[in-house]
């Protein structure tokens, strides 16, 4: 995957609906006063303030695979509040990290589950991992766009990008890291959205899923008449009302600790 596909403004558009779950994530974090605190696929960056603002004594640090997207977080930088450009795959901490968050990003590396004992062993003593990742890989918007891409029309082109459920269930989690030592909170959460406007569907999935299909196909005509059979099959799954467009969507999360001492 291309560092620099992701748009921010799309990303964004949806900005209410996306930072529900960072801070319900974030609220079962226990730490009284961390130090160094960081935001693993900060994106433009806005979280990563909040994360600064709720924690003031803290050294935060955001990073995010994304020109793009550090382009916007260099925006919110601070004294005590910095971004780069880094893989989450190659990423280790400078020092011991005593909150390590990580919102809506591992689901972008099937191999994740190998990261997360490296990431706890990154935590100081009585350090905080708290990460959410979408659980809705069955939903409409990702069972359809798989069916489209294996059709004859596009399999040819996009046949190898579909993606299945690359996130585990809560208690794969809890058992992955309380076999680590750590104490755990697992959940997870449907929520259920009211989009605005036409397309509502399309227009959540254009900024994050369907990033990588737009990214093979390119600009032209190609990705526009993609784009419009898109629409058409998730504007059938999703139809919109007279009050906006409901929109379940499943997150998982997880809280760890690691033994203090």
């Amino acid at each position: 995957m291309s560092r620099d596909m992701w748009d921010p403004e799309v990303y964004r558009r949806y900005a209410d609906e996306r930072a529900r779950p960072f801070f319900e994530l974030v609220g079962r974090v226990g730490a009284a006063r961390p130090q160094y605190v960081v935001d693993a696929g900060c994106g433009p960056g806005e979280m990563t303030a909040e994360l600064a603002r709720r924690w003031p004594e803290a050294r935060v640090h955001g990073f995010d695979s994304s020109p793009a997207m550090i382009a916007k977080a260099a925006g919110h930088a601070t004294e005590r509040l910095a971004f780069e450009v880094a893989d989450l795959r190659e990423w280790r901490p400078e020092r011991p990290v005593d909150v390590l968050v990580s919102n809506a990003v591992l689901q972008w590396l099937p191999e994740h589950r190998e990261l997360l004992p490296r990431w706890v062993d990154g935590l100081a003593p009585g350090g905080w991992l708290a990460f959410q990742v979408p659980g809705n890989f069955e939903a409409p918007t990702h069972a359809t766009v798989r069916e489209l891409c294996r059709s004859p029309a596009w399999r040819d082109r996009l046949g190898d990008l579909a993606r299945y459920d690359p996130v585990g269930t809560p208690s794969e989690y809890l058992d992955l890291l309380a076999g680590l030592g750590c104490g755990v909170d697992a959940w997870e959460t449907t929520y259920v959205h009211v989009l605005p406007g036409e397309d509502a569907a399309f227009n959540w999935v254009s900024g994050t899923a369907l990033r990588p299909l737009f990214e093979r196909l390119g600009e032209g005509p190609e990705r526009e008449a993609f784009a419009a059979d898109c629409r058409k099959v998730l504007g059938a799954a999703y139809p919109r009302r007279s009050y906006g467009t409901p929109f379940e969507f499943r997150r998982v999360f997880v809280v760890a600790r690691r033994p203090p001492g």
